[in-house]
């Protein structure tokens, strides 16, 4: 029995996707769930799994080219059951005899009679002489990804849509550094996961939205609508672009709940394995370019939110201190938010209190 393949419904905004990969070939005989094929829509990568057991027949779709909801892509020939290759030999069957190999001396056998030998030195060849290519200028065109486009869709809404402004200012990493040494052990001990950055960035980043609570909101038409909770993106690389999942309510986690779902998430990415709902939503922003050697940026908003926070490269670097100048663990921090909700004021007054809370972990624990 012929089984279509389609294309299902992924989320309310996905209308196509593209085919990455055949994860199977025509002739190979598939099992039910078992993938099939890998499809990437404008968020996200996942696996089409087989809805039967069977054999691919056909494939309507090649690598790159993409598909609408709800279209066929390939055939499926049902069967009821498949054999497994490593199972026993059934009882009363002769099992398939391979063809027997002879073993090669090294030598061809002398069947040419002598007279009608050539040597490669009487041969003429007689097909076109192949030119050396000299400083060759070559291009290849490959078709955007769907992620990739959407990507790029995004950033140019946002440079239209918004006034962007970036401000910027420095942190003293030290005490942070000094906490994270001091307790890592012990941390990963009883939470088998690392003590990070990222898990302070996120509860200081908290605080200062709750002072500053234009950067957590939105504009719809001409509306102002403030959220009274805390979803914030973090930025990940997944290898086939930048994609931003949600801790949802962060305001209610712990240090070791952001570690485990940040680590979880970055797992997950270069899987392809995160999920729509992972993807979508977010009140705010925090992407750090730090981790790959980025010193200075000026992130862009990821509308409808108002704003984003950059994170950077840790540099020793000398500062003032007390009268003196001394050698401290450095880093950049940029904001960019949307100008039309958000003032400068605003905007400095929020970087400052990431600054003091960063620089001074206690004020995170004490929320002051």
């Amino acid at each position: 029995m012929s089984i279509e393949l389609k294309i299902p419904t992924i989320g309310e905004s996905i209308t196509e996707v593209q085919i990455i990969d055949w994860l199977k070939s025509p002739g190979e005989a598939v099992h039910q769930d078992e993938p099939i094929v890998s499809l990437e829509t404008e968020k996200t990568v996942l696996d089409l799994p087989a809805p039967v057991s069977g054999i691919l027949v056909r494939t309507l779709k090649s690598r790159g080219e993409t598909a609408k909801i709800g279209e066929v892509i390939a055939y499926l020939d049902e069967a009821t059951a498949l054999k497994d290759p490593t199972a026993p030999a059934i009882p009363g069957t002769t099992p398939t005899s391979k063809p027997t190999s002879i073993p090669f001396s090294g030598q061809m056998p002398d069947t040419m009679p002598a007279e009608h030998r050539l040597g490669v030195e009487t041969v003429t060849p007689t097909g076109p002489v192949p030119q050396m290519a000299l400083n060759e200028r070559e291009e290849e065109a490959v078709p955007m990804s769907l992620l990739r486009r959407r990507i790029a869709e995004r950033l140019v809404q946002a440079q239209q849509t918004t006034a962007l402004l970036t401000t910027f200012n420095e942190i003293d990493m030290t005490a942070v550094m000094a906490l994270r040494q001091a307790h890592q052990e012990a941390f990963q001990q009883r939470h088998a996961v690392k003590l990070g950055l990222m898990s302070f960035f996120v509860r200081a980043n908290i605080e200062a939205l709750k002072l500053i609570p234009e950067l957590n909101a939105e504009i719809r038409g001409t509306d102002i609508v403030y959220r009274h909770y805390y979803d914030i993106g973090i930025a990940i690389g997944s290898g086939r672009g930048l994609v931003v999942p949600v801790l949802r309510n962060a305001e209610r986690l712990g240090f070791p709940e952001i570690e485990i779902a940040i680590a979880d998430f970055a797992r997950r990415a270069l899987a392809n394995q995160l999920t729509l709902e992972e993807l979508q939503g977010g009140t705010f922003t925090i992407s750090n370019g730090g981790v790959y050697g980025s010193l200075l940026s000026t992130p862009i908003v990821n509308p409808p939110q108002s704003g984003i926070l950059g994170l950077h490269a840790i540099q020793d670097r000398p500062v003032a201190h007390d009268g003196q100048v001394v050698i401290r663990p450095m880093m950049y921090v940029a904001l960019t938010y949307d100008h039309r909700i958000v003032d400068g004021r605003e905007a400095v007054t929020f970087l400052k209190h990431i600054t003091a809370c960063i620089e001074d972990p206690a004020r995170i624990f004490l929320e002051i």
